[in-house]
Order: structure tokens, then C-alpha cells, then sequence
């Protein structure tokens, strides 16, 4: 079963928002079975719209968009629906009660003949009911397409697809079965890493597809079975997960699905009992953000000190003056009191500090353009590690950050 998304609006298009709505449909309809065969960002624009339907008619089972489902005059996906279907638009009592107790229920306001229009639906529509929002989906097929409406609000479309579509799929369609398994793997670049594996890989089964997702300082190895024997693909996944961990295991560091770093790092704390707070100067903070990121971060992670300039660094940190003009700020000297002082001013089992010059010129250091020092405290002692992560600027932060939870996860394995 295959499937196209689609993304109305003028604001993906022009860079204004970001549309992560396609990431999370894909994902969904993955764990079902369901193949994305591509996804696509179009203009709110009636005749665009009916184009790209014609073009996906028969050519996918289903075709999901996003978009174009609000109350002002811009947004004519509904309109459009009508043309495409030659239906017509009518009043949904049961959308219209909703809407209604929405706005005047929990808004505490009267309701108006723009939220009434919201009510509005093609008639021949299978209504797909949002109880987080006041514009429903849309359910219509045509000859051997499905073709959904939903709104674009991340929210809704979320809600709607869990609750509406997921399951009607699942009800509806024979699928067969796709598994993934994914081994993560920190400290080498995706291609030391395919060299490494590159014997097992030529020897995997028709059926089992590998893709490498490479990221600063990470790779991220999929492992991908189709089929319809569900039993047969998990034990051939089994099996060349034992093959790969016999070739890199001094890499993996975990192979649950969607499991990044901060969340294998947070769970590794909390089994310990630990916690942990950071002094970042050239990474800004972000270390901090990607840690509490994760959902009961509060647990284990206390705080940090953005001490991005010197003067942080002595009236905040408390490290020496002298310390900083005797071994300069970019300095394994520094890095080690930035993550001793953070430690003991926030009361915490591990720190870390990060200190370095990510360009593109050089700051208050000597330090070459993309040196960074990485120290972290731990119970017992103080680790520091030097690196040059290049350029660009980007790119020295991303690997400095994720470096970072690379040398904190690997010796908080060391007491497990």
C-alpha cells in the first residue's frame, strides 16, 4: 500500500514555517505498514491543488494532505475538495455542535459565521471528527484513491491521524508487514563506518534493506525488513543485529527506534540515581536544550551556566583570572574548573563543560577556529578531550554538543 502526502500552504513555500507535519504522517503510517512514496508542498491554490490530485489519482492508494482547512478566505481545500469530487458543501450538525461548544463553551465567546463555516463539509464526505479543534478531516475516495483532509495545525492533524486514520486503515487494507531496527552508533563518520560493515552488508537478504543517517558526531544504522511473514522478519532482523554487533559493538551505544542519545544519556541517569548539570561557553546552552528536551528531564538534569564570555566565566564559574591568563579561555585548564565549579555549585553528580573558539573568527582565545575542550566531572575525576571540528560555525557546535553526551554516556556505562 502506497501513499502521498501533501502540504498546502504559500507559508512552507516561502521558507516562513517548517512543515513537520509530513515527518510525523510518514512515520504513522509506516508503523502500519504503509509505504510514503513521496510527500510534496504545494501553493494554496485551487487549480494547483486539483493538478496534483489528478497527477496522484490511481497512481497511490492514499492520499493524505495538510493544510488549507481554516476559516479565512485563503485557505480552499474544502472548495476544492468539492470541485475535484463535483460534491457540494453542507452543514455537519454533529461539526457544528462541536464547534459551537468549543467556542462558546471554552472560549467564552459568541460564535461567528466564520466558525460556523467551519461546520461546512463536502457532502458525500466521510467526516472525520477533531475533538482538539474546530476543523474536521475529510475522508473521500475516487475510483481506487483515498484522498484525506486535515487540518494543518500540528495538534489536530496529530489527534486526527492517531485517532481517525490510523485505525480506519488498519480496518480497511491488507498491509504488509515493515520492521525497522535501528542501532545507533557514536565516534566514527558514516563512511569509516560502512567500511567497517561493508562484507555483512553485500550478504544481507533481499528482503532486508540498510540506509545509513549520518548526523554530527553519530550514525544512525536502519535496518528495514519487508514481507507479510512477521515472524520471519523478526528473526532475520535478530539475526543481523548479532552479525553487525560482532563487527561494531565498540561503537553502538543502543538500538531502540526513535532512541537518540539524550534519551539513552537520561535514562542511564536515572537507573543511577545520578544527576547532572553544564557550563557551556561555545556551545550556548545547547546541550542543556537537547537534554531537557526529553520528557522527566527534571529528574536528573539540575541546571546550567551559559558562560559564553570571559567575564561569566570568573564572576559566575569563579574561575581564577589567573587560571584564564596563565592557560588562555579555550583551555583544558578552564574546561576542567568550569565543569568542577558547575558540579559543585549545582550539586550534582556529573558535569559538563564545553569551552572552544567555533569560528568564524577567532574570540577572546588564541585558539585555532574550531578547537574545542569538552570536560566532564564525574563522581571520581575530571575528563578533558581536545578536538578540531573544522567549519562551519554549525557544524563545530552540533558535534561539540553531541561529543559531549558521547563521553558522558560511554563512562556512565562503566557503572552499570
Amino acid at each position: 500500500m502506497k501513499a502521498t502526502i501533501v502540504t498546502i500552504g504559500d507559508e512552507i513555500l516561502i521558507g516562513q514555517i517548517v512543515d513537520t507535519n509530513s515527518a510525523f504522517i510518514s512515520k504513522s503510517l509506516d508503523r502500519i505498514g504503509v509505504e510514503t512514496h513521496e510527500m510534496l508542498s504545494i501553493s494554496d491554490d485551487k487549480q494547483h491543488i486539483l493538478d496534483t490530485f489528478k497527477k496522484l489519482q490511481n497512481k497511490v492508494d492514499l492520499v493524505i494532505v495538510t493544510g488549507g482547512l481554516g476559516p479565512t478566505k485563503d485557505d480552499v481545500t474544502k472548495k476544492t475538495f468539492c470541485d475535484y469530487f463535483d460534491d457540494e458543501l453542507v452543514v455537519d450538525a454533529t461539526v457544528l455542535a462541536h464547534v459551537t461548544e468549543l467556542i462558546e463553551g471554552f472560549y467564552k465567546r459568541a460564535i461567528t459565521q466564520i466558525n460556523k463555516d467551519q461546520a461546512l463539509v463536502p457532502s458525500r464526505c466521510i467526516v472525520l471528527h477533531n475533538q482538539v479543534g474546530t476543523a474536521p478531516g475529510m475522508w473521500m475516495k475516487k475510483e481506487n484513491t483515498v484522498f484525506v483532509s486535515l487540518p494543518g495545525v500540528p495538534y489536530e492533524m496529530k489527534y486526527l491521524v492517531e485517532n481517525e486514520i490510523i485505525p480506519k486503515v488498519v480496518k480497511e487494507y491488507k498491509r504488509p508487514y515493515i520492521l525497522h531496527k535501528t542501532i545507533l552508533t557514536y565516534g566514527q563518520g558514516e563512511s569509516m563506518v560502512a567500511e567497517r560493515l561493508e562484507e555483512w552488508e553485500d550478504n544481507l537478504p533481499e528482503f532486508v534493506k540498510l540506509a545509513y543517517l549520518p548526523s554530527p558526531g553519530r550514525v544512525r544504522l536502519r535496518l528495514t525488513a519487508r514481507g507479510i511473514d512477521k515472524g520471519k522478519l523478526e528473526k532475520e532482523i535478530a539475526n543481523q543485529v548479532v552479525l553487525l554487533k560482532a563487527i561494531i559493538n565498540d561503537i553502538i551505544v543502543g538500538y531502540e527506534e526513535d532512541e537518540t542519545i539524550e534519551v539513552i544519556v537520561g535514562r542511564l541517569l536515572e537507573k543511577q540515581n545520578a544527576t547532572i548539570a553544564t557550563a557551556e561557553s561555545c556551545t550556548g546552552g545547547s546541550i542543556a536544550s537537547l537534554l531537557t528536551s526529553v520528557a522527566g528531564a527534571s529528574n536528573y538534569f539540575k541546571g546550567s551556566v551559559v558562560s559564553y564570555a570571559t567575564l561569566a566565566k570568573i564572576e559566575v564559574l569563579s574561575i581564577p583570572n589567573a587560571l584564564i591568563e596563565e592557560f588562555s579561555v579555550v583551555s583544558a585548564e578552564v574546561a576542567s574548573a568550569m565543569a568542577l565549579n558547575v558540579k559543585k555549585l549545582m550539586k550534582t553528580d556529573y558535569a559538563i563543560a564545553t569551552t572552544g573558539n567555533a569560528g568564524p573568527t577567532k574570540g577572546e582565545g588564541d585558539a585555532e577556529i574550531g578547537s574545542v575542550f569538552i570536560a566532564l566531572a564525574t563522581p571520581n575525576e575530571v575528563i578533558v578531550e581536545e578536538f578540531n571540528f573544522g567549519q562551519p560555525r554549525e557544524k563545530v557546535i552540533d558535534r561539540a554538543v553531541y561529543k559531549s553526551l558521547e563521553i558522558l554516556q560511554k563512562e556512565i556505562m562503566k557503572f552499570v
